[in-house]
């Protein structure tokens, strides 16, 4: 159980005792930034508690199927989770389990539930069927009541630690890791597009080294990641905080990203902002700058 699952080994061992010593939860909390397993952790425990306890369990074989009566996946109808969703689980959790020995509803982002939802939900908490568990999923926990929050076990998620991620994907850049924070699902989009921060990488290496006019040269990577924009300027920022250690002005740099990042928020022109940051960055790195700030 939760052996191809990264992180969160205290959780683990938490969840795993708490099955075998027959003190499971009828509602859980799980809590943490987007990204680092808390899906998983929830349908690994959800399989296990409907499982049957025989070889070739069918409730197992359902569910590794999608395909288990007894289970359900509730998530956002467009940008909340309405109340009729909730009242449509409502409806159907005071039915007795098919295949399964329990029945186990998963809200993912519950953080995007209304107030009416919630309080909607806050019914079937106080007074669940005794074979049904609900689990909650949420990045935000202020934005849940706390009367939800105090009829739920809460668990509260980690971060994956940079080594985990590294270890996962296994990848040495140290940038890139970095840009990950901590989520695996963020970590394995950028591994998607790692050539794609390779030039990143090597526009910066030209900031550094070669002439303006070769910097222009790279200077398409950005200019043709408008949609992109923010997370290739955090990307190089990262860069360059790494290598303030040995060059001083890079803090300079980051200072100038970091304006230009405001700057494209509101809507400035946005290739010029772009220029204006590569000149600017490319004097403080060369010692040609009379200004700190574009």
């Amino acid at each position: 159980m939760f052996e191809n699952i990264v992180g969160n080994e205290n959780i683990k061992k938490a969840l795993i005792n708490s099955i075998n010593a027959g003190t499971i939860s009828h509602s859980y909390l799980f809590v943490g930034k987007s990204g680092i397993g808390k899906k998983l952790f929830a349908k690994e425990l959800a399989k296990k508690v409907m499982c049957l306890g025989k070889e070739n369990c069918e409730s197992c074989i359902k569910f590794d199927s999608n395909s288990n009566p007894d289970f359900s996946l509730i998530v956002p109808d467009g940008k909340s989770i309405k109340v009729d969703q909730i009242r449509s689980m409502q409806t159907k959790i005071v039915e007795k389990p098919i295949t399964s020995s329990k029945k186990v509803y998963i809200i993912d982002d519950a953080d995007l539930m209304s107030e009416e939802s919630q309080n909607c939900l806050l019914k079937t908490l106080e007074e669940p069927p005794e074979y049904a568990m609900i689990i909650l999923i949420a990045s935000n926990e202020n934005r849940m009541l706390q009367t939800i929050k105090s009829r739920c076990v809460i668990i509260r998620f980690e971060d994956l630690t940079d080594e985990q991620i590294a270890n996962y994907l296994k990848i040495e850049d140290k940038e890139i890791i970095k840009l990950c924070g901590g989520s695996l699902e963020k970590a394995e989009k950028i591994q998607e597009k790692k050539d794609f921060y390779l030039q990143i990488k090597n526009l910066e290496n030209a900031l550094e080294k070669n002439s303006l006019i070769d910097v222009f040269n790279y200077s398409e990577i950005l200019t043709n990641s408008k949609e992109d924009i923010l997370e290739c300027l955090e990307y190089l920022n990262i860069i360059f905080f790494e290598k303030c250690k040995t060059n001083i002005n890079c803090a300079k740099a980051i200072s100038i990203v970091e304006e230009t990042k405001k700057k494209i928020i509101a809507n400035n022109n946005f290739d010029m902002s772009i220029d204006y940051m590569l000149i600017h960055i490319w004097e403080e790195l060369n010692g040609k700058s009379s200004r700190s700030k574009i």
